[in-house]
């Protein structure tokens, strides 16, 4: 469970510092970015399930959308958090949340597979 938690927060960096790097008015403070990502992990963790549920009862075409809606909510909750991260205009919102969701899906899905390798590596090595 731990280490699932520890994917969950390093695709969380991934994807808010990539949001950040990669489109104009999403920005990321030194001082409250640890908050943010804990907000957003934990806020991503909790909405996902519980907006596939809605989706799946009141509208099911929208199931495929659901972690980008998610994702959109969880950057709404982390930014209520002074000193985090800030979306600034219409367009951040969308490209950010875009940003943000492909990179923590790939992260998501690529951490396990590089943790994998390095404990197999490592274990071979001893």
């Amino acid at each position: 469970m731990l280490i699932l938690a520890a994917i969950f927060c390093g695709s969380s960096v991934a994807g808010l510092l990539a949001a950040a790097w990669l489109v104009p008015g999403v920005t990321v403070g030194v001082r409250g970015f640890v908050v943010a990502v804990v907000v957003f992990t934990v806020a991503q963790s909790l909405l996902t399930p519980l907006v596939t549920r809605l989706a799946a009862k009141f509208s099911p075409p929208l199931v495929g959308g659901v972690g980008l809606i998610s994702t959109g909510i969880a950057l709404v909750i982390a930014s209520s958090f002074v000193g985090g991260i800030t979306l600034q205009g219409p367009m951040a919102w969308v490209l950010g949340t875009l940003v943000t969701w492909l990179v923590t899906a790939l992260a998501t899905w690529l951490l396990p597979l590089w943790l994998l390798k390095k404990a197999v590596r490592n274990v071979r090595g001893s």
